[in-house]
């Protein structure tokens, strides 16, 4: 079985995520399976809607039907999760559920990995990866949101901007 937590998608009845993601979290509080079961997730994304009455803002899901759970897949958390009522079965191949792959829990947002950068914004950074590999350049803006930062770098006697990951940039000696 699998040793570390991987998100897994349960498939859950249109409206219920959320009783769902709550009866989850209850049978795992009351079958002291925090160790198998990490978190449970409803991603959501704040909308403006327009209305009659002016801009509105909501929260709403991302992915209607669907409910996120990161835990250490067994028999045991399988069922769990399985047998809440609302789930129709986890996203998979007939019974055996798949789990997210890094990139697409990246692109989801569901987890926020915090990214601690050594330079700020006027500092002189290096270019540590990709096609400007070596390059020095000065950050012009860093955005954590998005986990980008925009880089003015010298080519060809012309100031240009690049945007890049946070972790392909380090502060120049």
């Amino acid at each position: 079985m699998e040793e570390r937590a991987l998100w897994y998608v349960a498939h859950t009845y249109s409206g219920y995520e959320n009783t769902v993601a709550a009866s989850i979290e209850k049978a795992v509080e009351n079958r002291n399976m925090r160790d198998l079961i990490h978190e449970v997730n409803i991603p959501m994304e704040t909308v403006t809607e327009i209305t009659d009455n002016g801009p509105k803002t909501v929260e709403r899901k991302v992915f209607p039907g669907y409910v996120l759970v990161k835990m250490i897949m067994t028999d045991e958390t399988w069922h769990l999760v399985r047998n809440v009522r609302g789930v129709t079965g986890f996203v998979g191949d007939g019974n055996k559920p798949i789990p997210l792959t890094e990139e697409e829990v990246a692109s989801m947002g569901v987890e926020k990995k915090e990214v601690v950068v050594g330079y700020q914004v006027g500092d002189s950074v290096k270019i540590t990866e990709g096609a400007l590999e070596s390059f020095l350049g000065i950050v012009e803006e860093i955005d954590l949101e998005r986990s980008k930062v925009r880089v003015t770098v010298e080519m060809f006697g012309r100031e240009t901007p690049v945007e890049l990951e946070l972790d392909q940039v380090e502060p120049a000696e």
